[in-house]
């Protein structure tokens, strides 16, 4: 089954970290993305832009209305994702545990639902 990792930080904490240790949390996360490739569990993954990047767009009653920046204010904000594959939600979380941002945000762990077409 798959699952999508969805990873929250707070990217002023992440903006904070000295560069030796913003480094090191890189580091951690090319090793993690390596070691979950070797083991056969990556479908896909990448990191996303800074909230300041973000546009959100909604439709109310025909009318199309957009908003710089992320959907809603947040201590925590989407900073990235891994899709992954995992037999079970019990392997998925175990995976998510390992994430690098587990330890200073949290990880979000959701099946998807796959269409048939």
């Amino acid at each position: 089954m798959k699952y999508m990792l969805l990873i929250y930080d707070n990217e002023k904490d992440l903006a904070a970290m000295t560069a030796d240790t913003r480094q090191k949390f890189h580091g951690e996360y090319v090793t993690f993305t390596k070691e979950i490739r070797q083991s056969g569990h990556h479908v896909a993954g990448d990191p996303l832009q800074p909230v300041q990047t973000a546009t959100t767009v909604r439709v109310r009653g025909g009318k199309t209305s957009m908003v710089d920046g992320p959907f809603a204010e947040t201590r925590e904000q989407l900073g990235g994702f891994y899709m992954i594959e995992a037999k079970d939600l019990d392997e998925a979380t175990k995976i998510a545990a390992r994430v690098p941002s587990a330890r200073t945000g949290s990880i979000e762990v959701r099946p998807l639902q796959i269409f048939e077409m």
